[in-house]
């Protein structure tokens, strides 16, 4: 829902940045596996308990995201960086949950079973629009030009990543969060489903 606002205000300074990048040598791709990695090592932090550290290495995979997309648009974006990008992008959101699972099964388990479970109704709604809308030429300019056509909704990027750093400041409201936001998520698939038939029947 508010990935266009903000897609809007980083594109000068992640231009700038990816500028500097891109002129001694790093490739984007470079920075999605980096910013992977990053984000994978918030796991064991969070199976630990360590949040604050888990919220450090969250934040730099989602600026690694951010900053990806903005050196492949000076170098030219590929479809195997488009290709890499989301893959890892939801390898990652469900990476951190299962975290969660790993840090307090007993209390948290079921709780992140449903919020992987509803990563998985606007993934698919996502995924299989953007293949459709690939088909027929379909675009929308509010979201950057990215490598995929993206259908929007009350849980997008911006949002994930707030519930993200919400659960990492507020361990202890884990299973309240993960019900409210898998909630969220099930309302954004299911307007996502409708936009996709009204747009492709």
């Amino acid at each position: 829902m508010l990935d266009p606002f903000f897609i809007k205000q980083l594109k000068a300074p992640l231009r700038n940045i990816a500028l500097k990048l891109d002129a001694i040598g790093i490739k984007a791709n470079h920075i999605t596996v980096f910013g992977f990695v990053m984000g994978i090592l918030s796991v064991p932090s969070l199976s630990q308990e360590y949040y604050w550290l888990a919220l450090i290495l969250i934040i730099l995979n989602r600026l690694m995201d951010g900053l990806d997309g903005a050196v492949a648009r000076v170098q030219e974006p590929t479809d195997l960086g488009g290709y890499l990008d989301i893959t890892l992008d939801f390898i990652f959101y469900s990476a951190v949950i299962f975290g969660f699972a790993l840090a307090n099964p007993a209390e948290n388990a079921l709780a992140a079973s449903f919020v992987i479970f509803s990563f998985m109704g606007t993934g698919s709604s996502f995924l299989a629009f953007a293949i459709m809308a690939e088909k027929r030429h379909i675009e929308n300019l509010d979201y950057g030009g990215k490598s995929l056509h993206f259908i929007g909704g009350l849980a997008e990027g911006a949002e994930t990543i707030a519930f993200l750093v919400l659960i990492c400041l507020l361990p202890a409201h884990f299973v309240v969060l993960a019900y409210v936001f898998g909630t969220i998520c099930w309302i954004t698939t299911a307007t996502r489903i409708y936009a996709g038939y009204r747009t492709l029947r």
